[in-house]
């Protein structure tokens, strides 16, 4: 049964890293092509997710083996990077939605956000139902804290479609500059709790998914 479970999560940790390297292509595509922040933000964001969910898959191969559920150097190393990385690009977020505030940029549409965040939010719901399911059943704390972090790219999704729905339906052009800074305020909680993993610390992930594992 475990061997299922193990290889179950195993799967979620591949179907995550690809799902967000097609993500990060297309949003950052389109992002590029209609003029629009905050989805180029959300597809940068998806590209460092891939980093994250690598460590996490890394992970679960030695869980499997039995050699706990410890960070080693690899993984460590892995949510070092993620954390920088999450930190430019909330200063990069940040910069350019105030130059695009100052100079009245409008995205040329927002209805491809609309359209990929409708489709993100369906696949981040089904990822953390599938990743706390299984994490229960296994009695496992890393299992339950990577499902508890896909909740933040389901904020991150929730933030896009309520902007581009805003842009579309009225044309302010400052909602995707806000939209974008939003982005990049969950982008650098993402990076804070990443650095406090590296150094072996609990953070929101961990403390939310160890509360629902006591339900």
């Amino acid at each position: 049964m475990n061997a299922k479970l193990h290889a179950r999560a195993n799967y979620l940790a591949l179907f995550t890293i690809f799902y967000n390297i097609g993500e990060g292509l297309v949003s950052v595509w389109f992002g590029i092509a209609d003029e629009t922040l905050s989805l180029f933000g959300f597809g940068v964001d998806s590209f460092i997710e891939v980093i994250s969910a690598v460590g996490v898959w890394h992970m679960l191969r030695r869980i499997a083996a039995n050699d706990g559920e410890s960070r080693d150097e690899f993984e460590q190393r892995a949510l070092r990077i993620t954390g920088t990385a999450f930190y430019l690009l909330s200063a990069g977020l940040v910069l350019t939605a105030g130059i695009d505030l100052y100079g009245g940029h409008r995205p040329e549409t927002t209805l491809r956000g609309i359209i990929i965040s409708l489709a993100s939010m369906s696949f981040m719901w089904y990822l953390i139902r599938q990743k706390t399911i299984v994490g229960k059943a296994l009695g496992s704390q890393a299992i339950l804290a990577d499902a508890a972090c896909s909740r933040a790219c389901l904020s991150l999704s929730l933030v896009l479609m309520v902007t581009s729905i805003g842009y579309q339906a009225t044309g302010i052009g400052s909602l995707d500059s806000i939209g974008a800074i939003l982005i990049s305020w969950l982008t650098f909680r993402e990076g804070r709790e990443a650095f406090a993993k590296a150094r072996g610390l609990n953070c929101s992930c961990s403390c939310s998914s160890s509360t629902e594992a006591n339900q």
